[in-house]
């Protein structure tokens, strides 16, 4: 606990100073986030909705047991463990799965809560049955990592939706308690879509337990022509998030469970700027016509949106768009295609300060139900 009057004194030495250079490192040292934009006054909550973890029981099972082509896992050195992605490699941040670096470094970014989730390859690769320990491996280490730290960590649990009976009963498993406040699904499994009616029954617990669903881009669309350049990234992830959205309208999943929330990472894709098309194919073409109970603009405000747009122009036009409401947080903790500081996207956005403390961690306070 930080008494009073040092947070105080660094509140006020931040509106001497700003946020940046000296002021930033005194910040650190107290354990406060600076505030970056317009507003003043005491720093807002920021909680970052896109932050992986890799427990290293999980990398360890990839190392040991087999892994999909796309995510090689290499241990033969403990201390710099790497991955290779079909042509391209990196080494592993350790603070993937060190959850004391992990807190510095959120302490250096002003965040002051992180909702956990797995990425690539995520668990739906694997049989059924290695694809649910998976899962169960990943989701215990999100459970201790918030029993060790309740105020710095939750988890978004990991199902395996290969199956879809067990990936409910791993939802039940870890149903109940304060660890668990979403659920994380690829955009599509194994290229089949999240709108399959087999996937019904976990939306419905989901609603039911007030879980909010939140998306993350796997096997992309047009993989065979975004090899070079990295665009099977930076345009293959976005544009499969789209997809995975327009399909959840057109089927039916959002019109079946009215008070499932879901969130779309890369702020929505490609979703905020195609919606009108989506809608005018409503009007005109039989394939759409009818699939969805209301036009497309209406589904809009369904979804939320982290900030992850890489520029502030395409970010703020979200905000207008949705309403600062429905945009939450995000990093991609911490990949090179993510933010090291993810408060300053909202800074630059010329937001007012209620506005910025929304999108900084009240909108994803009240999504998690924290």
């Amino acid at each position: 606990m930080h008494c009073p009057s040092c947070l105080e004194a660094a509140v006020h030495l931040r509106s001497l100073l700003g946020a940046g250079g000296l002021a930033a490192t005194l910040f650190a040292l107290l354990g406060v986030a600076p505030v970056t934009g317009r507003g003043r006054g005491a720093p807002a909550r920021a909680i970052d909705v896109h932050a992986h973890f890799f427990p290293e029981g999980f990398l360890k099972d990839l190392a040991e047991a087999g892994s999909p082509p796309t995510f090689q896992v290499d241990l033969s050195d403990p201390a710099r463990p790497a991955v290779r992605r079909g042509s391209s490699g990196f080494t592993l941040d350790p603070t993937y799965w060190d959850l004391d670096k992990r807190i510095q470094r959120m302490n250096e970014q002003g965040v002051q809560l992180q909702a956990l989730s797995l990425t690539l390859p995520m668990v739906h690769w694997a049989t059924p049955e290695r694809g649910a320990r998976l899962a169960r491996i990943v989701n215990d280490a999100m459970l201790a990592a918030h029993t060790a730290y309740p105020d710095r960590f939750v988890g978004c649990v990991v199902l395996p939706l290969q199956d879809p009976a067990l990936a409910l009963q791993e939802l039940n498993r870890m149903a109940g308690g304060t660890a668990f406040r979403g659920a994380y699904f690829p955009t599509n499994i194994n290229g089949k879509e999240i709108s399959e009616p087999s996937l019904f029954p976990i939306y419905e617990r989901c609603q039911e337990l007030g879980l909010p669903v939140l998306l993350h881009p796997v096997s992309v669309i047009g993989s065979e022509r975004l090899q070079p350049y990295y665009l099977n990234n930076l345009l293959g992830n976005p544009f499969d998030t789209t997809v995975a959205a327009a399909n959840l309208v057109f089927g039916g999943v959002m019109d079946r469970f009215p008070r499932l929330n879901v969130v779309l990472p890369h702020a929505g894709g490609a979703l905020p700027m195609l919606w009108g098309r989506l809608q005018h194919g409503q009007q005109v073409r039989p394939e759409a016509r009818g699939r969805a109970q209301h036009p497309f603009f209406d589904y809009l405000r369904r979804f939320h949106y982290d900030t992850i747009g890489h520029a502030p122009q395409v970010v703020r036009y979200l905000v207008d768009l949705v309403g600062s409401d429905r945009v939450v947080l995000g990093s991609d903790y911490c990949f090179d295609m993510g933010y090291p500081q993810p408060r300053e996207m909202v800074g630059q956005l010329g937001l007012s300060a209620k506005e910025q403390a929304k999108i900084f961690g009240g909108n994803a306070a009240t999504l998690l139900g924290l």
